[in-house]
C-alpha cells in the first residue's frame, strides 16, 4: 500500500519540470529540473524506503533548488511551533527555487534595459590635455619657406560632450518590444515558481503529518504488544499459558520496538527536508501545529476548471508571452533590412590650454541604408522563425499538459476519497478483530497466534489509512496547483479554510 502511494507521486513531475523550464529561460544560470520533495521517487520511481535510505545524499539534495533554502533567522534552543501557513510563508520568502526565479526576473530586466539603450540618448564626455610636435613636411607634404619644418612642442586641450540619438530604427524598436514581452514572461515564471514552492512546502508538511501519525500509530501498537506480553507472562506464571506464547509475544513486542525506531527516524529526516526547504536556521528543531483530518473537497465542473487553468496558471501566461516575444523578435530580424536615421553631435572647448580654449560644435544627421550584408539578415530571420515555431509548439504542448494535469487531479481526488473511506472501515474492522482475539485468548479458547495476526492486520490497516489520508490531501494540493491557485487557495483546499 505504501509503495503504491509513493509511486503515485510520479504524476506530479510534469508540473515541476515545467517550472524548471521557466527558470532556465533568458540565459539565466542553469538550474536542474526540480521535483517533488516528498521523495526522489518522483524521478526515479523508487519506493519510499529506498528514497529514505538515500535522503542524506548531498548530491541529490544540492541539485534540486526547490529542496534548498536560504537559511535565515536566529537559532532557538527550544523547538519552535510551525503551522502550515507559517511554513508556506517562510518557503515563499526563503526557498531557493523561488529566490532563483526572482534573480531571473532581475536578469531579464537588465536585458530589457540593454535593448532600450539602442533607442535612448547616449551621452559621454571626453577631456584631454596633451603635448604635440608636428613635422610639417612629413604630415602634410609641405615646405614653407622661412618657416621651421618642425613645429612645437605645443600644448593642446580639449573637453567635449558627445551625444548620439537613434531617430528611427525599426529593428531596435521591435527588439525593445520583444524584451518587454520577455520581462512579462519572466515575471509570470517567477509567479509559477511560487506556485511550485507552495506545492513543495505543503507536500512536505503533509508528509511530516503522515510520519507523525505513523509514529503515534506504531507507539500505540508497541504499547499494545507490551500489554499482551505482560498478560502472557502473567498467564504463564499462573500456569495458563505455554512458554511458546510468551516467546511469541516477546518477539512481537521487539518487532514493534524496531518499527517505532524506523518511524521516528523517518519523521526526523523528513523534518530536516522541510526545514531546509523553508530556510530555517541550521539545526533548528520545530513542532508542527497544523493537523489536517479528512475533509471532503468538492471542486467545480471539470471543463470550467480547465478553462480557468488556462486563464490563471502563470506558466501558461509565461509561455504565451514567450510566443509574443518570439513574434516581435522575428519582426526585428526582418526590420534589419530597413533604413535607419540617427543624429550625432558634440560640443566642447579646444585650445592650447584651458585658459585659451574656445567653444566648438559639430552636428550631423545620418541615414543608414543596408545594401548587402552577406546574408546575415536572412540568417537572423531563419533563426527567429525557428525560435517562434518552437515557442508556439511548446505553448500547444503546455495547453495539452494542463488539460491532462487537471483531469489527473480530478481522478486522483475521487479515487483518494474512496480509498480513505475503505481504509477507515478496514481500521474499524481490524480493531474489532483484535479485541475479540484478546478476549478469546484471555478466555483460554485460543493461543496468542491469533492475537499476533490480528495485531499485524491492525498495523497494516493503520498504515494504509495514514497513507490514504496523505494521498487525499496531496490530491487536493495537486488540484490547486493544476488549476493555478496553489499560492492563494492552499489553505482552502487542504484545511477547508
Amino acid at each position: 500500500m505504501r509503495r503504491r502511494l509513493w509511486n503515485k507521486l510520479i504524476l506530479l513531475s510534469p508540473a515541476l519540470l515545467g517550472g524548471a523550464a521557466a527558470l532556465a529561460q533568458y540565459n539565466a544560470p542553469a538550474t536542474p529540473a526540480p521535483y517533488n520533495p516528498i521523495a526522489v521517487a518522483e524521478v526515479t520511481g523508487a519506493p519510499r524506503s529506498a528514497v529514505q535510505a538515500g535522503q542524506n545524499s548531498y548530491q541529490s539534495l544540492s541539485q534540486n533548488p526547490y529542496l534548498g533554502g536560504v537559511a535565515a533567522g536566529k537559532l532557538s534552543t527550544t523547538p519552535v511551533p510551525l503551522s502550515l501557513e507559517g511554513a508556506v510563508a517562510l518557503g515563499l520568502k526563503q526557498n531557493l527555487g523561488g529566490v532563483l526565479a526572482t534573480d531571473v526576473v532581475s536578469d531579464v530586466r537588465g536585458q530589457r534595459w540593454q535593448a532600450l539603450s539602442e533607442l535612448l540618448p547616449n551621452v559621454v564626455t571626453d577631456t584631454g590635455f596633451g603635448v604635440h610636435q608636428v613635422n610639417v613636411k612629413a604630415a602634410f607634404g609641405l615646405t614653407i619657406p622661412g618657416q621651421p619644418q618642425i613645429i612645437g612642442p605645443f600644448g593642446y586641450f580639449d573637453a567635449r560632450a558627445y551625444l548620439t540619438q537613434s531617430v528611427f530604427d525599426w529593428s531596435s524598436i521591435e527588439r525593445a518590444r520583444s524584451s518587454q514581452a520577455q520581462l512579462k514572461s519572466a515575471e509570470f515564471s517567477a509567479k509559477d515558481a511560487r506556485e511550485l514552492v507552495v506545492l513543495v512546502i505543503v507536500s512536505n508538511y503533509l508528509l511530516v503529518i503522515a510520519d507523525q501519525s505513523e509514529v503515534d500509530s506504531v507507539t500505540s501498537q508497541r504499547d499494545t504488544a507490551k500489554a499482551l506480553f505482560q498478560q502472557t507472562s502473567d498467564q504463564k506464571t499462573a500456569g495458563l499459558a505455554a512458554a511458546v506464547d510468551v516467546l511469541r509475544s516477546h518477539v512481537q513486542l521487539q518487532s514493534r520496538e524496531q518499527k517505532l525506531i524506523v518511524a521516528k527516524n523517518n519523521l526526523a529526516k523528513e523534518k530536516l527536508v522541510l526545514a531546509r526547504a523553508i530556510g530555517l536556521p541550521l539545526g533548528q528543531q520545530f513542532e508542527i501545529t497544523t493537523h489536517v483530518p479528512y475533509q471532503e473537497l468538492t471542486p467545480t465542473g471539470l471543463d470550467e476548471e480547465i478553462q480557468n487553468a488556462y486563464r490563471v496558471r502563470p506558466d501558461f501566461q509565461s509561455q504565451a508571452n514567450r510566443v509574443r516575444s518570439a513574434e516581435l523578435a522575428r519582426k526585428a530580424a526582418s526590420a534589419e533590412r530597413y533604413p535607419s536615421i540617427g543624429a550625432e553631435t558634440d560640443y566642447g572647448l579646444s585650445g592650447v590650454n584651458p585658459g585659451s580654449s574656445h567653444g566648438t560644435v559639430d552636428a550631423a544627421a545620418t541615414l543608414r541604408i543596408p545594401i548587402f550584408q552577406g546574408g546575415r539578415v536572412h540568417g537572423d530571420v531563419l533563426r527567429a522563425e525557428a525560435s517562434l515555431t518552437g515557442e508556439r509548439q511548446r505553448l500547444e504542448d503546455l495547453r495539452a499538459r494542463i488539460d491532462q494535469e487537471v483531469r489527473d487531479a480530478y481522478l486522483d481526488l475521487e479515487a483518494a476519497a474512496q480509498e480513505v473511506s475503505v481504509e477507515k472501515s478496514a481500521v474499524t474492522l481490524a480493531t474489532q478483530n483484535l479485541e475479540q482475539s484478546r478476549d478469546r485468548f484471555l478466555s483460554g479458547v485460543t493461543d496468542n497466534i491469533e492475537i499476533v495476526q490480528a495485531q499485524d492486520a491492525l498495523a497494516t490497516a493503520n498504515d494504509a489509512y495514514i497513507a490514504s489520508l496523505y494521498s487525499h490531501n496531496l490530491a487536493k494540493i495537486s488540484l490547486a496547483r493544476a488549476t493555478g491557485v496553489a499560492e492563494s487557495h492552499f489553505a482552502a483546499y487542504v484545511e477547508g479554510k
